[in-house]
């Protein structure tokens, strides 16, 4: 399983537009292939025996599109960053998330296999104090602390106004 997900032995390094935030100076932030997401979720259901639920794609302010595959192990909620192309897996819907991740689910490979990186559920919750900030501006950080964020997950997969 090691080479499916980030195994967090290193600092995970925050990239600009990690937050959702950026200033239109720098231009517009990069956007993971909606399609490619699409394809694989959709690959996932079949390698999980099961379908593809609801997609809801990224909508401001949120950071991820949000899906779900239901298979012969019930529902799973996948989360997939709308600027990187980080894959996550959540026990329930939320606009934000802060440690309520899970791990991935065996059929999460295929998510690595078409070019994502799936995340851990111990990575997602790394404290913000172990990972890389160094690219997050003032006003990034400022919403870190009105929203009481302290993990990585927390960080990547938010809703922030």
């Amino acid at each position: 399983m090691s080479d499916m997900v980030n195994d967090g032995n290193t600092s995970f390094v925050l990239p600009r537009g990690a937050t959702g935030f950026f200033w239109p100076k720098e231009g517009p932030l990069p956007e993971t292939d909606l399609r490619a997401f699409r394809a694989a979720l959709y690959a996932a259901a079949r390698v999980a025996g099961g379908m593809v639920g609801e997609v809801e794609e990224q909508a401001y302010p949120r950071t991820f599109h949000t899906a779900t595959v239901v298979g012969s192990a019930g529902e799973s909620i996948v989360l997939c960053h709308a600027h990187h192309p980080w894959i996550a897996f959540a026990q329930a819907r939320r606009d934000g998330y802060g440690e309520e991740f899970l791990a991935p689910p065996p059929w999460a490979q295929v998510f690595t296999d078409a070019c994502f990186v799936v995340l851990s559920g111990e990575q997602l919750a790394t404290p913000l104090c172990e990972v890389d900030t160094s690219v997050l501006g003032p006003g990034e950080w400022r919403e870190v602390r009105c929203h009481g964020i302290t993990t990585l997950g927390g960080v990547l997969f938010n809703a922030w106004d």
